[in-house]
């Protein structure tokens, strides 16, 4: 239809046309309901497509008249190597012969009734042809996206388990509800890959994790002024791998008491461990800090500094009379 408007310099005010399914979604005579694509195409160009009535070929019987014409006059009898020279043929013959000849009904030459009262009946095209896109019906999955050409796209929650349409180009894909409101756009991505937007998760489905350090930081300082300064201080040591150490962190607070986790993370962080592992096993061990030892310069069992002095000194003596002994024995 839109080569047709083209090739005519303009839009007919009316179209009929046959119930295909692309097109008319729910036949009716007197209530037909068109796709949402066709329903797009005829706002686009100003025009108004009437179905004919539902297994009733005799009314566009003009149509049909026109279609047995084109196959009686100029296909009757030939071949074409392909489609593009078939086209060609049929554009040289319509210039030639069809529009020349007197319709049987007017009794005029039909090239000319077109020029002379048709062509001013046409709307104007628009600027730009419709867009070329596909469209089909889709579900929200329970994961809250729907599935386009092999890849997914997020759509607000409260359409989980709904029927939605999905528009899609080679650049974008647009998601509408059943009223025909868009509800989401994204990018198009290619097959397998994830396109979710902030604002289609659901709160409580938003791990620690895609919520930043900051926020678990802050969910960590409510344990307890040592596990707060041992979390930083894991942070800064390790970087963003320590995200999910917080996550876990957190975690311990649902099987242990905030007393023994703050025990443990003094303790750990007295010794400069940042890893959860030590912390697990200082919780289950209850262990206790570390306390330094004074240094002693004198105790019963730490024998003289003189007295090691004196031991190396015959190490090395005996050392030393061991290669003088075999130095002589391979002189004899």
């Amino acid at each position: 239809m839109e080569n047709a408007f083209a090739h005519f310099g303009g839009a007919p005010q009316t179209l009929v046309i046959d119930n295909l399914k692309a097109a008319v979604a729910h036949p009716d005579w007197f209530d037909p309901e068109l796709t949402p694509k066709v329903q797009s195409f005829c706002r686009h160009y100003g025009t108004v497509i009437l179905p004919t009535k539902p297994r009733t070929p005799r009314h566009k019987g003009k149509i049909e008249s026109g279609v047995k014409y084109v196959k009686n006059n100029a296909l009757k009898g030939r071949t074409f190597a392909g489609l593009e020279l078939q086209n060609q043929f049929l554009l040289r013959w319509e210039e030639n012969v069809a529009d020349r000849r007197i319709h049987g009904t007017t009794k005029r030459q039909v090239g000319k009734v077109f020029e002379e009262a048709e062509r001013a009946t046409l709307l104007p095209l628009p600027r730009e042809r419709f867009p070329h896109f596909h469209e089909a019906r889709r579900k929200v999955n329970r994961d809250g996206h729907v599935e386009v050409a092999k890849a997914y796209y997020s759509a607000p929650t409260e359409y989980l388990g709904r029927e939605v349409w999905a528009r899609w180009d080679a650049r974008l894909v647009r998601i509408f509800n059943q009223r025909f409101e868009q509800i989401a756009i994204h990018v198009r991505h290619e097959p397998g890959r994830f396109s979710t937007q902030a604002a289609h998760v659901a709160k409580e489905k938003i791990s620690g994790v895609e919520r930043g350090a900051a926020w678990l930081l802050n969910k960590v300082s409510a344990v307890g002024p040592h596990t707060s300064r041992w979390a930083e201080a894991m942070l800064n040591a390790r970087g963003i791998e320590g995200t999910r150490v917080l996550q876990g962190l957190l975690g311990l607070t649902k099987k242990h008491a905030s007393e023994a986790l703050e025990n443990a993370c003094e303790i750990a962080l007295s010794h400069g461990c940042f890893r959860l592992r030590t912390i697990r096993q200082l919780l289950s061990r209850q262990a206790q800090k570390q306390q330094p030892l004074p240094f002693l310069d004198e105790h019963p069992i730490i024998r003289p500094l003189d007295d090691y002095a004196a031991v190396v000194a015959q190490a090395i003596r005996r050392q030393e009379d061991r290669s003088s002994m075999s130095e002589g024995f391979f002189q004899a």
